[in-house]
């Protein structure tokens, strides 16, 4: 997959896309319902699919003190996209700049002169240009002056209403990862590198690997039922485990971090990226009287897990 940051120095090798604009946040059923009417625009007129992002997302442009609200960071995304076999990801600049331009400029300066593009496709709900001026009806307009081809995607609905990335934040903070995942299409993943913690799991027989959510919307805090991807080095695979994610209250953390143990792996993790999916809520954090009891707690989430996994 080829990633351009800036369109003002595309080549002509990433000219011409059928192309999908949005931030993608989760990469749910609904970013797919709309990348996938941009693979069949591109397949009609033999264009390679595309889509278009912006880095930060605008929220975080306009409101950076705001809580964290990303269900995926953009590494995260992006391996999401190239694994939907998208062959060219925008992913512009959110600056002043940008945020500043009409939503006229916008369409003829990046989309049209910048980059070139033969098909846009865009939700019912897009807005563009300073001020979310534009809609898509006025997208399609200028598509038709400009010279590249439009279609505005319905909403997708889901069993329970649209899907959007907010009702998946709802589904995780309330500890429904499996609801999440159905508006998805996949499990909920959070992603990174292995990061070095206390090491304390070692001294009770389950070392973990920690993993910072600092910049993401933070599921609810407890213990789940994971499927592990080891993404690189030397014990790359997938793997079954269970993972506290929270502040650790048994032992007064303050950030909230993510550890998670494999089942029936031994080998060090520490800098290896690996990417966690959420599969079951088990139970809140607790407090426990006792190591002993703390303990005797993980076996039994272990237990459960494993069950769990095993007839997922």
């Amino acid at each position: 997959m080829r990633i351009v940051r800036d369109h003002s120095f595309a080549t002509e090798a990433d000219r011409g896309a059928s192309v999908a604009i949005g931030n993608f946040d989760g990469v749910h059923l609904g970013h797919r319902h709309v990348i996938d009417i941009a693979r069949d625009a591109g397949a009609r007129i033999g264009a390679p699919l595309g889509v278009l992002t912006f880095e930060p997302h605008p929220r975080e442009f306009f409101a950076p003190d705001a809580p964290p609200f990303r269900l995926m960071s953009a590494e995260a995304r992006t391996h999401r996209l190239e694994k939907i076999g998208v062959e060219r990801l925008y992913e512009l600049p959110f600056n002043a700049a940008l945020a500043g331009l009409s939503p006229r400029a916008f369409a003829a300066e990046v989309l049209a002169g910048g980059l070139g593009l033969r098909h846009v496709v865009v939700g019912a709900d897009f807005c563009f240009g300073k001020g979310r001026a534009g809609n898509a009806a006025d997208l399609q307009a200028f598509g038709t002056g400009m010279g590249f081809g439009v279609t505005i995607a319905p909403l997708l609905e889901g069993v329970d209403g649209q899907v959007s990335s907010t009702a998946i934040r709802a589904a995780l903070t309330e500890g429904r990862p499996r609801d999440a995942a159905a508006m998805l299409g996949h499990w909920h993943r959070i992603e990174g590198p292995v990061v070095g913690g206390e090491q304390r799991g070692r001294t009770l027989g389950y070392p973990t690997a920690n993993m910072s959510i600092a910049g993401l919307h933070p599921p609810r805090f407890g213990v789940y039922a994971v499927l592990v991807d080891v993404l690189d080095g030397p014990h790359a695979g997938q793997y079954h485990g269970a993972a506290s994610l929270g502040v650790r209250p048994m032992f007064r953390g303050e950030a909230p971090n993510l550890e998670t143990f494999l089942f029936d792996f031994s080998g060090d993790l520490y800098g290896a990226h690996l990417s966690v999916g959420l599969v079951d809520y088990l139970r809140p954090e607790e407090t426990f009287d006792s190591l002993d009891a703390f303990i005797a707690q993980m076996d039994a989430d272990c237990a459960r897990a494993r069950d769990i996994l095993a007839a997922t």
